[in-house]
């Protein structure tokens, strides 16, 4: 009797709800239901408005585009920052090339003296026109340490050196990238090679730049079996020294580029005095270079026409323009990056795989084994102390 009570209490109380839930959906009322709100790709102490429409810009930008990209944005004088999957891990391809020059330069300052003549030489080579070779010749003479050293310094942590010469397989991310770029726009020699790369390297993070501005930077373009082309592009912008005047061979990377004056031109050479941000775009994926060149040029006009309101820019590289050779920076058949070593088992702390029995059963803070009544009777005994007089 009771259990009837019971289910037929039950079966009122689920008529109830659902004839609520019909007068709720005729009423046009939705269920309260828990918000969840993804994070701001893009925040900013001074000017959350700003940083609010530069998020949907680039949200936008990305749209129906194939592959994987991360972005990572700093503009110290707005307090804005913006971050896309900004510590996921990318072969680094020529964009390697950043950090060699860091190393070598901080290097040179440790040591208190200006780089060689045959250091300067190849740095050129390696970041104006991606030398390869110069490159290689430089990773010789960087050890490992000075490597590791030099990321910690600046605050890149998950960035990891290619094993032995395959310095374009290092491994990064673009917040460390980030980090990378701050370390070399303190030194006027990184920033002056960075700002003389040949024209037809200078894609990536210059399009949409204004005239008004520089931008100093390091591409990276490598096909591989996985994840097919890897395309990179890192770069500081600064303000232009003067028009037509960006140091040596800088000239080639503003030149030709296509573009017109916009309405906000004029304000925009004002502003400029101010201009200071960092951008690195990393990305994997793409079905081509050219694919991946205009992925990321997508990225960097949204950025620089909403930072830079509305200056004159460059456009697009042309796709005529981009050859689909790869940089060069890892063989076709070098083997990929050793996967990580696995955690150790709960317990296992200290313990050596290939050491004797008795080591291994000694762990860090255990007790070490008993010995055998056998081998305490042949241990000498202790001499007794006497007590001092």
């Amino acid at each position: 009797m009771k259990l009837s009570i019971m289910i037929t209490s039950r079966r009122a109380r689920l008529r109830a709800w659902a004839l609520l839930g019909a007068l709720l959906g005729a009423s046009g009322t939705a269920w309260p239901v828990e918000a969840h709100r993804a994070p701001a790709l893009c925040t900013s102490s001074r000017e959350p408005s700003l940083a609010a429409r530069l998020s949907q810009d680039i949200t936008t930008a990305l749209k129906g585009r194939d592959g994987t990209v991360s972005v990572a944005l700093h503009d110290p004088g707005r307090g804005l920052r913006c971050r896309l999957d900004d510590t996921r891990a990318y072969d680094s391809a020529s964009v390697a090339k950043v950090l060699i020059l860091e190393a070598v330069l901080g290097r040179a300052a440790e040591l208190g003296r200006a780089p060689t003549r045959l250091e300067s030489q190849r740095m050129r080579a390696m970041i104006t026109r991606s030398d390869n070779k110069a490159a290689g010749e430089l990773w010789k003479g960087l050890s490992r340490a000075r490597l590791d050293r030099v990321l910690r310094d600046v605050g890149a942590r998950d960035t990891v050196p290619g094993h032995g010469g395959y310095w374009g397989l290092t491994r990064t991310t673009a917040r460390d990238q980030l980090a990378l770029l701050a370390a070399v726009s303190r030194r006027a020699e990184a920033l002056s090679l960075m700002g003389q790369v040949v024209r037809d390297q200078a894609w990536g993070v210059t399009s949409g730049a204004p005239r008004t501005v520089k931008v100093h930077l390091k591409n990276g373009w490598l096909p591989r079996a996985t994840h097919a082309w890897r395309v990179h592009s890192v770069g500081v912008v600064r303000p232009a020294a003067g028009k037509g005047k960006g140091g040596g061979k800088g000239k080639a990377a503003d030149k030709g580029r296509d573009g017109g004056k916009g309405k906000g031109s004029g304000r925009a050479a004002g502003a400029a005095s101010a201009t200071d941000y960092r951008l690195a775009l990393l990305s994997h994926g793409n079905p081509t270079m050219r694919y991946g060149i205009r992925t990321l040029e997508g990225v960097a006009l949204a950025v620089h026409r909403r930072l830079s309101a509305g200056a004159a820019a460059r456009g697009f590289t042309p796709a005529e323009k981009v050859d689909e050779v790869t940089d060069g920076s890892a063989p076709a058949g070098a083997p990929a990056p050793p996967a990580p070593p696995a955690p150790p088992a709960p317990g296992s702390e200290g313990r050596r795989p290939d050491a004797p029995p008795a080591e291994r059963a000694t762990l860090r803070g255990a007790a070490p084994p008993p010995r055998t009544a056998r081998a305490r009777r042949r241990a000498r005994p202790r001499p007794r102390s006497t007590p001092s007089e």
